[in-house]
């Protein structure tokens, strides 16, 4: 094999680094590399990372990355969240062939392998209540206490531990502890629990089992047990790490990975803990696990993100040792910069205004056409239909406007987008005092974007659909779900606090150029001066279509939270 990885790149990560010297000094002649998740919820933009980094690197080094579930706590999983993250990853881009593996296909050598360290007396049944273990584990600054059951003979822990196994005892009345050092400066090398008993049927292997083991054991021997040459894993697990190598070294396994840590994605304006994502789906703060203000795959996905932005976002946020907080403005410049030369232009009005041109001959249409791409003629054009009652955006009209706005007004004019300059003759009023409609009149001459006849500049260009012709539907814009960019900063109040009540505003009267009605549920437009938009995978129907905004067009969120 070729001592540089199958793309013929320099590795650009200290992880990169120290696969290539694995191989160069054949210590490895192959890489195979895997992602664990435990399925008890769905992936989110944090996990896609680590899906980035594991798939790629193997596939760089022409190697093999195996999917795992740590199916190891049946009280939290479920069959859902396995097929969730099958399906995200395999969106993202990535395979894993026939290497899909599962923790408990391991509970056998698993039990096996703890009577081995029981046998040796590096592991024992403690009887202590888990109040009791906890206060008798030390802290940063004092040594933890021995259980008084630490001395028990392997005879009678091996006993034990078998009846554990029968389900002779409730859950909570004994567990199986690693003997290391209750003294240890590390606090997961003081006996860690291995087992504990939990009488919940497993979602693979039903009732089968009663005691399940816990992380920081199966995951090392897992790993060991699949060949897995380098165990990417986040920082948090730095510490595990000494662990991670002990059971590996106490037990008759010819296969020992290096674990080797990097920092793990975190994003402001949102939180990255299952947990919490939990507690929002299950408090209907949002629309389930996809909610397109999320930041699940399949939140992103829902919302029009593409798998190649979040790779490329992977990309850019790299892998390093340092800790700290990406810019939610980094994934959305990812979208911006794929769609700004790829989504087809259409025009959109969102919260519509109606103009009537008095001047426009009634009862006539006509055919503008125009380009589907101001920069890409390859991508073809389309037709507008053009009459005397048009839709605009009711921001794009003040009755009293400041000095520096420059659409439309009482007496102002404007040019509609790939149309004719309009000025606005005479406002309209509801009962309540609030404009209804706008009648305008437009000048011939200007058409195509030609100036007008008195030679004076028209300032602002602005969207507009036809009346006659528009399309009613539904246009969702989606927002950062945190006002805040650290949802957890304040310890004194609950993190929902700080949710953005403008996350999402539905806005249900839009109107929509005609060619918006029959596209493809994965294609994105650019509303014109809006952002990017996709049809909603959910809520879309054929006789009203709900389109949800990406992104917009430009970062404005800095400018406006300040």
């Amino acid at each position: 094999m070729s001592k540089k990885n199958s793309a013929g790149k320099t590795p650009v990560n200290f992880i990169r680094q120290i696969i290539q010297n694995d191989l160069d000094t054949d210590k490895h002649d192959h890489i195979i590399t895997r992602f664990p998740p435990e399925p008890n919820g769905y992936l989110h933009i944090g996990h896609a990372k680590s899906i980035c980094l594991n798939f790629g690197v193997a596939g760089d080094f022409s190697g093999q990355c195996n999917l795992r579930f740590d199916d190891t706590n049946p009280e939290k999983e479920d069959e859902e969240y396995v097929t969730s993250i099958q399906e995200d990853v395999k969106w993202l881009g990535f395979d894993w062939g026939d290497h899909i593996y599962y923790s408990s296909d391991y509970f056998e050598q698993l039990f096996n392998f703890a009577n081995e360290l029981i046998d040796k007396g590096l592991a024992y049944v403690d009887s202590q209540d888990a109040e009791t273990m906890r206060e008798n584990r030390g802290t940063l600054t004092e040594p933890g206490i021995d259980s008084p059951y630490r001395s028990r003979s392997p005879q009678e822990n091996s006993q034990l531990f078998a009846q554990m196994r029968a389900g002779e005892f409730e859950n909570g009345k004994h567990v199986l502890r690693a003997k290391i050092d209750m003294a240890s400066p590390n606090i997961n090398l003081r006996d860690p629990v291995l087992y504990r008993i939990r009488h919940v049927p497993h979602q693979r292997s039903g009732d089968e089992w009663c005691i399940y083991p816990l992380y920081d054991y199966t995951h090392c021997i897992s790993d060991a047990l699949e060949g897995v040459t380098h165990s990417l894993c986040t920082l948090e697990f730095e510490d595990h790490r000494p662990l991670y190598d002990w059971v590996l070294d106490n037990i008759s396994i010819p296969s020992h990975p290096r674990q080797i840590e990097f920092s793990r994605l975190n994003l402001d304006y949102t939180v990255m803990s299952k947990r919490l994502l939990t507690q929002l789906v299950e408090q209907n703060h949002v629309d389930g696990w996809n909610d397109p203000r999320m930041p699940t795959i399949s939140g992103l996905k829902r919302r029009g993100y593409t798998p190649a932005s979040i790779r490329e976002f992977a990309n850019r946020v790299g892998v390093t040792k340092k800790t700290n907080i990406v810019e939610y403005s980094s994934l959305e410049s990812c979208i911006r910069d794929e769609l700004d030369p790829t989504a087809p232009r259409a025009m959109a009005v969102i919260d519509p205004i109606k103009v009537t041109l008095t001047n426009y001959p009634k009862g006539e249409l006509e055919t503008l056409t125009v380009r589907n791409h101001p920069k890409d003629e390859t991508m073809g054009t389309r037709e507008l239909s053009f009459g005397e009652h048009l839709y605009i955006e009711r921001d794009d009209f003040m009755l009293d406007p400041p000095k520096e706005f420059f659409r439309l007004s009482p007496g102002g004019r404007v040019r509609l987008r790939n149309a004719y300059v309009i000025t606005c003759d005479e406002v309209i009023y509801d009962d309540a005092g609030e404009p209804t409609e706008l009648l305008c009149s437009y000048s011939l001459e200007t058409k195509g974007g030609k100036p007008p006849a008195d030679g004076q500049k028209v300032k602002a260009i602005i969207h507009w659909v036809s009346a006659e012709t528009a399309i009613d539907g539904e246009v969702r814009l989606y927002d950062r779900l945190f006002s805040e960019p650290n949802p957890l900063a304040n310890k004194d109040q609950d993190f929902t606090a700080s949710l953005n009540p403008n996350s999402l505003v539905r806005l249900q009267n839009s109107k929509l150029e005609p060619s918006l009605m029959d596209v493809d549920a994965e294609q994105r437009f650019q509303f014109e001066r809006l952002g990017y938009f996709m049809l909603d995978s959910k809520d879309h129907q054929a006789s009203k279509p709900v389109f949800n905004r990406i992104v917009t067009l430009r970062d404005a969120w800095a400018k406006i939270n300040k």
